[in-house]
């Protein structure tokens, strides 16, 4: 169980780098990834395409799996990111529900769980998605959205599993991420 003296690291959202703060909240770790080597699996992702777009002005800025100014990294590069780190990813089957997910099974097995959110902001004249990070950290699960001002524990389980289900019916993603121990 966390105790006063567990340290929990906890990345701040700024622009739209959720994904980047999300990422290092996952590994507990400042700089576990930077602006720089997720620009750089964006890019090695495009180079990898076999059906590549063509150039126009606005491929400066508007990349097909970030945006440079502002981050907003998609799905691939996540999955990439982890995948160069010995994890994998598996997006969960909503239509199970939040039930089928082991939240209690070792901790060397389900490292952690990415949330894709949809968001609405100013009014809702503005919709995008957010990147969220759940870990459990010494026996206790935290929600470690960027967005919020410090991590938010869970009381247990069932409340994780609640927050889930919760997310499914609002149009979320699920994404568990697995310590790859082959």
């Amino acid at each position: 169980m966390a105790n006063e003296n567990t340290q929990i690291y906890h990345e701040r959202q700024r622009l739209q780098f959720c994904l980047l703060h999300s990422l290092n909240n996952l590994f507990q770790q400042e700089n576990a990834f930077t602006r720089a080597s997720l620009n750089e699996i964006a890019d090695k992702l495009v180079v990898d395409d076999t059906d590549k777009e063509t150039w126009t002005p606005l491929s400066i800025l508007f990349k097909p799996h970030h945006n440079t100014i502002t981050g907003n990294y998609d799905i691939n590069v996540l999955i990439s990111a982890l995948e160069g780190k010995g994890k994998s990813v598996i997006w969960h089957d909503r239509r199970n529900g939040a039930s089928s997910i082991d939240l209690d099974g070792p901790e060397d097995g389900l490292m952690g769980i990415v949330l894709n959110v949809p968001v609405r902001r100013y009014g809702g004249l503005w919709r995008s998605r957010h990147w969220v990070t759940l870990r459990r950290i010494d026996g206790m699960w935290y929600n470690l959205d960027s967005d919020l001002a410090v991590p938010q524990a869970f009381k247990d389980t069932e409340e994780v599993k609640k927050f889930l289900d919760y997310i499914i019916g609002n149009g979320g993603e699920i994404l568990l991420v697995m310590n790859d121990n082959r």
